[in-house]
């Protein structure tokens, strides 16, 4: 009995972070592994491997795409963006700053994930509050919780200084339903 056959390659072209590149992949190859195996660009992570913790967003022709779940091949031809592009040189992307600014990040490990998931969303632009921030950015999580400060720190950006207040919280806050954890006096509004 002859051996098998070796497993068939495609060729693609892509162009990530702004460099083009040609490789020749297996079919089954998704677009994190090849970021991270024959690109060398680790930024992306692998969290869940099954397109639900957001670890492994990249922009793909500048839409947000879960890389763990999208093959190589189907992005012949495509734009890809990755955490490594996102800055200018040393000019950091107003995300990046802004993640700074209000230390959105505690271990990182989900943070590429979410720049780029943000930098989709500012583009898209749908976010018109806090709440829509959330919203959107509700398919990255954060293990370590700095949900507060991520959403605070992408809707400076997307939409414009703050403080952004919470309509939802707001809300909750006057019917009396939460309890102001800073121990803001009856009449004040939340932080």
């Amino acid at each position: 009995m002859p051996p098998p056959a070796p497993p068939s390659r495609h060729a693609i072209r892509l162009r990530v972070n702004g460099t083009p590149h040609e490789l020749e992949v297996e079919s089954w190859t998704a677009l994190l592994d090849l970021l991270g195996d024959h690109l060398d660009l680790t930024g992306t992570k692998k969290g869940c491997d099954h397109g639900q913790c957001g670890a492994c967003t990249v922009l793909v022709d500048g839409v947000r795409v879960l890389s763990c779940l999208s093959l190589a091949v189907m992005h012949d031809g495509r734009e890809v963006t990755t955490v490594e592009g996102l800055a200018h040189g040393d000019q950091l992307h107003p995300l990046q700053e802004a993640f700074m600014q209000h230390d959105a990040f505690q271990c990182g490990y989900c943070t590429p994930g979410q720049l780029c998931s943000a930098v989709g969303l500012a583009s898209e632009g749908h976010a018109k509050s806090l709440d829509d921030v959330r919203e959107l950015m509700s398919g990255n999580l954060c293990r370590c919780g700095a949900y507060a400060q991520i959403a605070q720190a992408v809707a400076q950006v997307v939409l414009g200084p703050g403080p952004h207040a919470s309509e939802v919280a707001r809300s909750a806050w006057i019917a009396g339903t939460t309890v102001n954890a800073r121990g803001a006096r009856a009449g004040e509004e939340p932080a």
